[in-house]
Order: structure tokens, then C-alpha cells, then sequence
């Protein structure tokens, strides 16, 4: 049953992506699908090359831990740095995760590409259109 809702979860999502990509009212506000898909491609290679980072700082050491009181290693799985790195781009910062040593100022790094990125693009966007 759960397999059943999580399919049509995912497409009724899908479903109203694709409408508002197709539908014709978000080209009357300057709304670039390119660009906009070209801003997801760039934050995912961005999301799994940190994760990559974080992998290899791993490899020598702890980089996450659930707390900074307990200490308590997160298993450096891609999974796990995967969903770290999301959450660093987003600037979701959940705190079930934490870095520790180098791994810190990657994460600041990381956290000020997800801010700047986006603006970058969407400003780039505005002025584009203003021309």
C-alpha cells in the first residue's frame, strides 16, 4: 500500500510540474523553463560534487556527527552525505547532522553557493528581461 501511494504521490508531483512547465500563463511573467532547468541540473552537480567532498574528508576522519555533545559519528554513507550536502544547498539545516574539523568550512562554502546561485540566476533573469 505504501508503494501504491508513494507512485502516485511522486506523479501527481511530476503531473503539476509538467502543467506549469506547458501551461501558457507563466510565460506572461518572464518564467524560463531553460533556465530553470538549467538552475536544477546546476545545484544537483553541485549537491554531489560536496558530497564527494565530504566523502574524502571521511576517508580520513570523522566529517558529521548527530551531536556536539554526544559525538555521535554519522556513518559516512552516500546516502547520508547526499542528504547532508541537499540540506547544506537548501539552507534547510535540519541539525540532525552536524560537521566536524574541515568538513565545517565546506559546508559554509557549500551553504553560500545555494544562496548566491539561485540569486545569481533569478537576477540575471530579471535583467535579461527588462532588455
Amino acid at each position: 500500500m505504501n508503494t501504491i501511494l508513494l507512485t502516485v504521490a511522486l506523479c501527481f508531483i511530476a503531473l503539476n510540474v509538467v502543467t506549469f512547465l506547458r501551461h501558457k500563463t507563466h510565460r506572461q511573467t518572464g518564467f524560463d523553463g531553460r533556465f530553470f532547468s538549467h538552475l536544477f541540473v546546476s545545484l544537483c552537480v553541485i549537491m554531489i560534487g560536496f558530497a564527494v567532498i565530504y566523502y574524502a574528508l571521511s576517508r580520513d576522519g570523522i566529517v558529521l556527527v548527530t551531536s556536539l555533545e554526544s559525538m555521535t559519528v554519522v556513518e559516512p554513507t552516500w546516502q547520508n552525505l547526499l542528504y547532508f550536502s541537499g540540506v547544506t544547498l537548501l539552507s534547510i539545516g535540519f541539525g540532525d547532522m552536524l560537521p566536524i574539523g574541515p568538513a565545517r568550512i565546506f559546508a559554509l562554502i557549500e551553504a553560500a553557493i545555494g544562496v548566491l546561485l539561485p540569486t545569481a540566476f533569478f537576477m540575471k533573469s530579471m535583467y535579461k528581461k527588462e532588455d
